[in-house]
């Protein structure tokens, strides 16, 4: 077995050697996840900031031409937002995904499996009654985001359109 062959190879030192490895890349692991979270916190305060704004242009005394402009521009600059946020999520997703089969790899040399085991527990993520990742939560923020800046922004454009071409 390769394993068992690596264990021979790297001396006595290699269960010990192997749970540090574990130990850091577990920590690397968490720091993902914060980083994860600062950046939808990010995200979450630049659309609440666009749509401050939006409210605010709305309710404004400004001349109709520079809030027209101002809010397709809000809407645009939002739906790229949105779109970003959501690939965002998903990649960090993905990095998690990765990282976590890392672990579990490395646990199946160590007495014990936790996230392995929780994993299980949780039905892999397959059983919905057991476990609704957070990533599929995460990710409808963005697409709400990303629908109101949508239908915002069309119902701009055609009143535009109908503005200029028929009135």
């Amino acid at each position: 077995m390769e394993i068992d062959r690596v264990k021979k190879e790297y001396g006595e030192k290699y269960q010990d050697h192997l749970l540090k490895q574990y130990e850091l890349y577990l920590v690397g692991a968490e720091k993902i996840s914060d980083r994860r979270e600062s950046a939808n916190r990010y995200f979450y305060t630049l659309n609440s900031g666009i749509i401050i704004s939006i409210g605010f242009l709305i309710n404004s005394s400004l001349s109709g031409e520079f809030v027209l402009t101002a809010l397709l521009f809000l809407g645009l600059l939002g739906l790229i937002f949105s779109i970003t946020f959501w690939y965002l999520i998903n990649s960090y997703k993905q990095l998690n995904g990765g990282k976590f089969n890392v672990l579990h790899k490395m646990e199946q040399e160590l007495p014990f499996q936790p996230y392995k085991d929780e994993w299980v527990e949780l039905g892999e993520g397959k059983d919905k009654s057991k476990y609704y990742p957070f990533s599929h939560i995460e990710k409808i923020i963005p697409v709400i985001f990303g629908t109101i800046y949508s239908i915002a922004t069309l119902c701009l454009v055609v009143y535009l359109f109908i503005k200029t071409f028929c009135a």
